[in-house]
C-alpha cells in the first residue's frame, strides 16, 4: 500500500482545518476560547493566583501564590509587607511577570503604583473583594502597589 508517505510520517491536517483552529472555530457551532478568553474567565472567578517572577540576584523564576484584582482587564497586585515584600523588589528589578490561574496563563507587564492616592485605590480594590478584615489580618504595610497588563 502506497500513500507517497514515508513510514512513521506525521500527516498533516488540511490549511483549512488550521485556519478555522487560527479563528477559533472548527465545525458547526463549536468554539475553542483563544488562551486569553479563558485566563480572563479564571481571572474574574478566581481569588488566588499563582505569580512567576524572576529572582534579582539568582536570576531564577520564583513563584508564589498570591492575591488579585482583576478589573477592567488589568490585574492588580497588593504585596504583603509592602516595599518590604521580595517579589516587589524582584519585579522592579524586572517587570516581566507571568501570572498562571489554574493552568491558564500568560505573560504581563507589571507597573509599579506608588502614589499614596494610587495605592489606596487598590487597597479599596482588594478590601471589596477580600473584605476589610481579612485585607487588615494579613497585610501589614499599605506602601505600594502593581497594575498588570497583558502583553
Amino acid at each position: 500500500m502506497n500513500t507517497g508517505e514515508l513510514p512513521g510520517s506525521v500527516t498533516r491536517p488540511p490549511l483549512q482545518i488550521i485556519a478555522r483552529l487560527a479563528a477559533g472555530t472548527l465545525g458547526t457551532g463549536v468554539y475553542l476560547p483563544a488562551p486569553n478568553d479563558a485566563l480572563k474567565d479564571r481571572l474574574s472567578r478566581y481569588r488566588e493566583i499563582d505569580l512567576r517572577v524572576t529572582g534579582r540576584k539568582s536570576g531564577r523564576t520564583i513563584s508564589q501564590p498570591v492575591w488579585f484584582v482583576y478589573d477592567d482587564d488589568k490585574v492588580y497586585l497588593l504585596p504583603v509587607r509592602g516595599s518590604d515584600t521580595q517579589w516587589y523588589k524582584n519585579v522592579l528589578k524586572d517587570p516581566s511577570i507571568r501570572i498562571d490561574a489554574r493552568g491558564a496563563d500568560a505573560e504581563f507587564q507589571a507597573i509599579p503604583v506608588t502614589d499614596q492616592m494610587r495605592v489606596s485605590s487598590v487597597i479599596e480594590k482588594f478590601r471589596a473583594k477580600y473584605g476589610a478584615s481579612d485585607v487588615k489580618k494579613y497585610y501589614s504595610k499599605f506602601d505600594v502597589a502593581f497594575v498588570a497588563q497583558m502583553r
